[in-house]
């Protein structure tokens, strides 16, 4: 088998998977995750804030100082929202090549389209979801932006849409108090509304029979409707979240403040500020599903783009 590793650097959060891998089976050795806020004020300034870039850095060394120590052979890191269209992104992408480098001669993190973030997405998340539960449509919601993917159990992707609607970016741009006031929620409901709206028509949600949400704010929900005293993915992923029951999570954390949320351990320290955020984002996308299909319950997956570039290097 082969040993290799998967970066992804969104908004909110660095991530990494290595696995070893084979044609027939992928061995999970080591999934990681360290909250950086890359996309720290960039709708903003328009780019990126220089300790931010420093704090990825970091992340990003112990990252590769891991795979040095598991003997990593190829790695695939990639960047979305938040380095698009950061004027700065040149000293963002030339750290990147600096340390990822040492692992591969060559490698840097990639800025990907859309299509294919989709389909690395979809290829992950439902990796492990029975193929007589397709269509499947995956929802993972990051710090900039969300993604919607609808495709069937052979992966042929029937649609995908990225929205740029985020925790990170909500809070930042509409629900800057904390906790956030009524004017400031409905202003945010209705910002979501019009991109759900707009997705609608490129997305073919009503084909889909099973929703799949992925990503921090799905799976710390997830953890909270569980009860959980401690976060575990054994237990989160595959998790089924009934809409009717999470409306009350996701109530109580837009109302809650920041240090409130913080204190729930299951919660990470950095997503307590953005969750509420978060939970408006589900509770809109909720009512848009409601609308559209008579489906009414998540499937929350631990598996998302990660799992999806490991399978892509599988394949190399």
């Amino acid at each position: 088998m082969t040993r290799v590793a998967a970066v992804d650097c969104g908004t909110n959060s660095i991530r990494m998977l290595i696995s070893d891998v084979s044609s027939a089976q992928h061995l999970e050795i080591a999934r990681e995750m360290r909250i950086v806020r890359l996309g720290q004020g960039v709708d903003a300034t328009g780019e990126l804030n220089p300790e931010a870039i420093e704090r990825t850095e970091e992340a990003l060394r112990e990252f590769v100082e891991m795979m040095q120590k598991e003997r990593v052979g190829a790695v695939r890191m990639v960047a979305t929202s938040a380095t698009r269209d950061a004027s700065n992104r040149d000293d963002f992408f030339e750290m990147t090549a600096r340390l990822l480098g040492q692992i591969t001669p060559g490698a840097q993190a990639e800025v990907i389209s859309g299509e294919e973030e989709a389909a690395l997405s979809f290829r992950g998340a439902t990796v492990d979801i029975p193929n007589d539960r397709g269509p499947y449509c995956v929802i993972d919601l990051g710090g900039g932006s969300t993604e919607f993917i609808v495709g069937e159990a052979d992966g042929t992707i029937l649609g995908s849409h990225s929205t740029q609607m985020g925790c990170v970016r909500l809070t930042e741009r509409i629900m800057r108090t904390d906790p956030p006031t009524e004017s400031e929620q409905s202003v945010a409901r209705d910002y979501i509304a019009e991109r759900l709206e707009d997705t609608s028509h490129i997305v073919p949600f009503a084909k889909a029979r099973t929703f799949v949400g992925c990503a921090g704010t799905f799976t710390t929900l997830s953890a909270l409707a569980q009860g959980l005293e401690t976060y575990d993915p054994k237990e989160i992923h595959m998790s089924q979240l009934k809409f009717d029951a999470l409306r009350l999570i996701t109530g109580q954390l837009i109302e809650a403040p920041s240090d409130a949320r913080a204190a729930n351990p299951v919660i990470h320290l950095g997503r307590a500020d953005v969750i509420g955020s978060g939970s408006v984002i589900v509770e809109e996308i909720m009512n848009a599903i409601e609308k559209n299909t008579g489906v009414s319950q998540f499937v929350i997956s631990e598996k998302d783009i990660l799992d999806g570039i490991v399978a892509g290097l599988a394949e190399l």
